[in-house]
């Protein structure tokens, strides 16, 4: 039921409700239209947006320096100074992106079955859009413009809630993109940066049930745990990743060596990166000391079981809280199993459901694996990082969720619609 309440955030929503019924019988020229307003927008205005960034960079800076420097002081760090950064080059990029999105296939009106019934009605479910997307994010102002474009061109209206480190890029940000999408004839409040740097209106978006649609939290495990528990709109749960490599006893030693570097050091900040490796027991003495020494060369420090601590006087003792940890930084936990079942049972224990991997040239432990393994993606062979939208032919995405219900994995646009059923007749009664 819509709340009669009034207040700048539910302002805003009705806002976006009325923005949606706009968007929603649009063709798609018209939403490409505006995408590519929103790129051109973006390389003229790119000195605007550099600038808005410095204000949060030099404030980042500032509460590093006042909490003494540390590697999260003040709730920043230099990891978090680069998440905030835009660069005229990171702006062109995104810019680039932009334009790679008006060239995926539009998923509104597509139709996904359909039929003709016994007694003549003819039926057909089409994909329609959700409506009023609510995005709650952290750090990246990068997302404020991978969302909006996302959604608008799923046909959606976009409420966007970063996080108040941002504040002055995304708002930079949005001032850009409503004035192209208006000069491309979209109303200007398909795309809103929800009002309010405080907490409270998050929870005010959370509790504004029946004007926005969906509510989809991207960031730490503590911001998702938040949205999902206190939420009333309707929430799409985004991946925290505490993901597993599984050296098999049949594996690959080269092969599982560069598999486990690429998963954890490539990119240890995102969250399809490996958190933990496990190891086959019958491998584990010809394995150890060359993932230790290629872990290390990649500044990785490792928190191990009593093996890999035998093994290297550098490996930290693991504690349950290691087993449990989305590090995001360059730390691994890791384990010796007896088996390929002792290394699903951990897994299922203490992944938190996004990636799992299995390196093996055994195709019967590899089916085993996939068929016990309950994530959303599992990768044979592969490493871990390729669990994203782009790497799998979706072009973007919105982010990954873990949850079973309407979208799991790697969300494009057709994750952002939903369907509706036409029914069509000829005076028919029943």
């Amino acid at each position: 039921m819509t709340s009669s309440a009034t207040s700048p955030v539910l302002d805003t929503a009705r806002r976006a409700k009325a923005a949606a019924a706009v968007l929603a019988p649009l063709p798609r020229s018209v939403r490409d239209g505006a995408l590519l307003a929103i790129a051109d927008a973006l390389r003229a205005r790119t000195g605007e947006i550099v600038a808005a960034n410095a204000e949060d960079i030099d404030k980042a800076r500032r509460e590093m320096a006042a909490a003494g420097g540390g590697r999260r002081a003040g709730g920043s760090s230099e990891a978090l100074i680069d998440r905030l950064t835009l660069t005229p080059e990171r702006i062109e990029a995104i810019a680039a992106d932009v334009t790679k999105v008006v060239a995926l296939p539009d998923p509104v009106g597509e139709v996904l079955r359909g039929s003709t019934l016994p007694n003549g009605l003819e039926l057909r479910q089409v994909r329609v859009p959700l409506g009023v997307v609510g995005i709650i994010y952290e750090a990246r102002p990068n997302v404020t413009v991978d969302a909006a474009v996302l959604c608008l061109k799923s046909g959606n209206a976009v409420l966007l809630r970063g996080s108040s480190s941002a504040y002055a890029s995304n708002t930079a940000l949005v001032a850009v993109l409503r004035d192209a999408v208006q000069a491309a004839g979209l109303p200007a409040d398909a795309v809103q940066l929800v009002p309010g740097e405080s907490r409270d209106s998050v929870k005010e978006l959370m509790r504004a049930r029946g004007l926005v649609d969906v509510l989809i939290p991207r960031g730490g495990a503590s911001l998702i745990r938040t949205v999902v528990e206190e939420s009333t709109v309707p929430v799409i749960e985004t991946g925290v990743g505490n993901c597993h490599v599984y050296v098999d006893e049949h594996a690959d030693l080269d092969m599982a060596v560069k598999i486990l570097v690429n998963a954890k050091a490539s990119r240890p900040s995102v969250c399809n990166a490996a958190e933990t490796v496990l190891v086959h027991a019958a491998v584990a003495d010809a394995f150890l000391p060359r993932a230790l020494a290629a872990l290390a060369e990649a500044g990785v420090t490792v928190h191990g079981d009593e093996r890999w601590q035998r093994a290297s006087d550098a490996v930290l003792a693991a504690t349950e809280e290691d087993w449990a940890t989305e590090y995001l930084s360059y730390d691994i936990a890791a384990a010796v199993v007896p088996d390929l079942d002792a290394a699903v049972a951990h897994i299922r224990r203490w992944s938190s459901g996004h990636t799992e991997a299995i390196v093996t040239r055994d195709q019967s432990a590899a089916r085993r694996f996939v068929a016990l393994v309950d994530s959303t993606a599992v990768m044979v062979n592969a490493s871990t990082r390729f669990t994203d939208g782009g790497q799998f032919g979706f072009g973007a995405e919105i982010g990954i969720s873990t949850q079973k219900l309407h979208a799991r994995g790697p969300m494009g646009l057709p994750e952002l619609t939903s369907t509706k059923y036409v029914v069509t007749g000829d005076g028919h009664i029943r």
